[in-house]
């Protein structure tokens, strides 16, 4: 039992790293808001979530910039707690010789790097598909997204 949560802490911690890529910088565009589009209050948001993750040491950290009601700008990153290492693409280092968790590292690298900009092209987070193999850092996502739009909300 002991032996899974740690491979399991492991794996989101690795998810966590990749996310620091994506950190670094904010995609910046006009954009248009579909009419169904909730608009929030422009200004600078950051939320932090470890979503359903409550007995793992992995936080997503989100930065939201909105402009005119709409995202402008989106970072977000995995911290791995413990380890005090941000997850990237090379967390994987972490599970040498479990194929299995290694894949799932990348496929969750994947879904830290390509949230936020599926988010800032569609404007909806209801259209933001989780990647396939990476729905841990979706969820983290959708879940940091939140806390951070709390006091965004019009």
């Amino acid at each position: 039992m002991k032996t899974a949560s740690i491979a399991i802490s492991a794996i989101l911690f690795t998810l966590i790293t990749s996310v620091s890529a994506s950190h670094r910088s904010f995609a910046s565009e006009t954009r248009v808001a579909p009419q169904d589009t909730v608009r929030y209050k422009d200004g600078m948001y950051e939320g932090k979530s470890r979503a359903s993750y409550t007995d793992e040491p992995f936080w997503g950290i989100i930065k939201v910039k909105i402009e005119n009601g709409l995202f402008t700008g989106i970072s977000f990153m995995v911290r791995d707690s413990n380890l005090h290492e941000t997850f990237d693409g090379n967390y994987e280092k972490h599970f040498t010789g479990n194929q299995l968790y290694i894949e799932q590292s990348r496929n969750d690298w994947k879904g830290v790097q390509n949230y936020p900009k599926k988010l800032l092209e569609s404007q909806d987070i209801r259209k933001v598909d989780a990647v396939t193999g990476a729905t841990w850092s979706y969820n983290i996502f959708r879940a940091s997204l939140e806390e951070a739009l709390k006091s965004a909300n019009k």
